[in-house]
């Protein structure tokens, strides 16, 4: 298990909107996302977090119109602002959420949503 002194500010809301499911505005690289964290994790000593955009900005411009490419993984340490979404935002999915292998980039899963509530590992 990865061991890190201080995780990072956005980490604690992440973990708790993916244990809640709610939806997240979070900031990250200068865009502002829409986001429905699915796991939270490591690779290469790096917090990461599995999110479904359902809304905001991407770098492309529209979100996908196909819902199972609306997938993002984000670098928490690179997230500048976690933000509850309002009430009329709902958590939202993709058929192509694997519960048991959420991202083969996240390689130590920590949190994840499985099935009907979140487990934590």
């Amino acid at each position: 298990m990865t061991s890190v002194s201080v995780l990072p500010t956005a980490w604690a809301r992440l973990d708790e909107a993916l244990h809640t499911r709610r939806p997240v505005w979070v900031s990250y690289h200068r865009r502002r996302r829409l986001l429905c964290p699915h796991a939270l994790g490591w690779r290469a000593g790096r917090p990461m977090v599995l999110g479904y955009q359902t809304g905001g900005d991407t770098s492309t411009g529209a979100l996908d119109s196909d819902p199972t490419k609306r997938w993002r993984l984000l670098y928490v340490d690179e997230i500048d602002e976690v933000a509850a979404a309002d009430h009329a935002s709902s958590w939202d999915s993709a058929v192509n959420y694997n519960a048991t292998r959420p991202s083969p980039v996240i390689l130590e899963v920590c949190s994840a949503v499985d099935g009907p509530s979140p487990r934590r590992l």
